[in-house]
């Protein structure tokens, strides 16, 4: 019987079919695994040592009151601090689709976080359709709303979106703490000193008309600018 060889394929970097090669999946995905693990070991252990102090907790339970769910918004760059302190919550996460977003998704989902995967560049149907089935089943969502590239404090447009095809409010929130790192990334990434003061300040609920055309959500994120830039100034006095 005559045996034909199967010819050998050739792979390039990107192609699917590089998936089916042993290791080549393994390595990224265990590499994923340890750098998740080590970041939820650093910001739990740092977060313990933070001493926490909480101003507009009353908006949030406002918002539960009214029987809704909050769509929280904060800056990238505080995303140490904020996952730490709303960990455990089961709060459904937006996190971007690229590697740095599986870092992300490893480490808040071993904080008690649902991660949602997709972004305002990539991904961003499925992503606002994952939203939208989260808060159908009573869930909390929370954006990084500058991301997951920015520009550095700049609002994107999926909350405010959600919002209005949800009827959920979207609620501002700011977290900051007086000693801290600050890395040379674009969004100015910051790590707490151990034992250093941290402050999370929640803004005011703010709900998006149903009825209102499309073309308003424009004004709709203005507002959620204005939020937000208005609780990091009020943090800097402090």
């Amino acid at each position: 019987m005559k045996i034909t060889k199967r010819p050998a394929r050739v792979f390039n970097g990107d192609s699917a079919a590089a998936a089916q090669i042993p290791g080549t999946v393994r390595k990224p995905r265990l590499k994923a695994r340890i750098i998740s693990l080590l970041g939820y070991l650093i910001i739990l252990c740092i977060g313990k040592t933070l001493r926490w102090r909480i101003i507009g907790w009353d908006k949030l339970e406002s918002v539960y009151r009214e029987g809704k769910k909050p769509i929280m918004v904060f800056w990238h760059g505080r995303i140490f601090m904020a996952s730490y302190y709303f960990r455990n919550r089961g709060i459904v996460v937006m996190t971007s689709l690229h590697r740095d977003g599986d870092y992300i998704a490893g480490v808040i989902r071993r904080l008690g976080y649902e991660a949602a995967r997709g972004s305002s560049s990539r991904g961003s149907v499925g992503a606002t359709k994952e939203a939208l089935e989260a808060l159908r089943k009573g869930k909390d969502i929370g954006f990084a709303i500058d991301g997951p590239r920015g520009p550095r404090h700049v609002v994107k447009r999926g909350p405010t979106y959600i919002a209005w095809k949800s009827g959920h409010p979207v609620l501002p929130f700011n977290v900051s703490v007086k000693r801290k790192w600050r890395l040379k990334s674009w969004d100015h990434f910051q790590i707490p000193m151990p034992f250093s003061r941290a402050l999370v300040e929640i803004g005011e609920p703010i709900y998006v008309d149903a009825d209102a055309p499309k073309e308003w959500l424009e004004g709709y994120d203005r507002r959620v600018q204005e939020a937000l830039d208005k609780l990091v100034a009020r943090n800097r006095k402090r």
